[in-house]
């Protein structure tokens, strides 16, 4: 006679999982209570793999290495789905009680890889898988603004009084006002020849 387990198998899960989450809970508030705590500044300074930290924290990372790390993650997924699909899918059991498991579990993958298969054709046409991107165009664009009011703009003396850290004890007409040419500005768009 079989003996029947009290405990599905979801069962069986949920304690291992309910475990680990007390063991886990448990050696960290057993760490809390035995470490000793005693700060000072070069505990609390940043660590950046053994270098002294230098220089702004904000610096701009080009957003070519996101695009790759989400690109990489999608199709790394796709391993999450196809390992149990493989592992099931040639169960002779499975087969022997219903003989259309087998067809539609391969045409099941086929629809999951064909969507996978469009998403890369879409990264490669969009050039997202290209490291080094061509240069770029220069874009055209019509304006009415002709290149001389540029050039008499640039042409101009502005007046500017002298930099000082100090705060103003004066009056402002009383500053000698110091002349500077403005820095020069160039547009950067081509013209269309008509």
């Amino acid at each position: 006679m079989e003996e029947v387990s009290q405990l599905t198998e979801f069962g069986k899960v949920f304690i291992i999982l309910l475990v680990g989450i007390m063991v886990v809970s448990g050696t960290m508030l057993l760490s809390r209570l035995l470490s000793p705590s005693r700060p000072n500044a070069l505990k609390l300074s940043s660590y950046e793999c053994g270098e002294e930290p230098s220089g702004n924290a904000w610096v701009q990372i080009n957003s070519r290495f996101y695009v790759i790390a989400l690109v990489f993650l999608l199709f790394e997924v796709e391993m999450i789905f196809i390992f149990p699909w493989s592992t099931i899918f040639a169960q002779k059991e499975l087969i022997g009680a219903d003989s259309s498991w087998g067809w539609l579990a391969l045409i099941e993958m086929f629809i999951f890889v064909g969507i996978l298969l469009l998403g890369l054709v879409y990264v490669w046409r969009r050039k997202d898988l290209n490291w080094i991107k061509p240069k770029p165009t220069l874009s055209v664009v019509e304006t009415a603004v002709p290149l001389s009011a540029y050039d008499r703009i640039n042409a101009e003396t502005y007046v500017t009084r002298a930099f000082s850290a100090e705060p103003l004890k004066t009056a402002p007409e009383q500053l000698a006002p110091v002349s500077s040419p403005k820095p020069a500005f160039k547009p950067a768009f081509k013209r269309v020849q008509k």
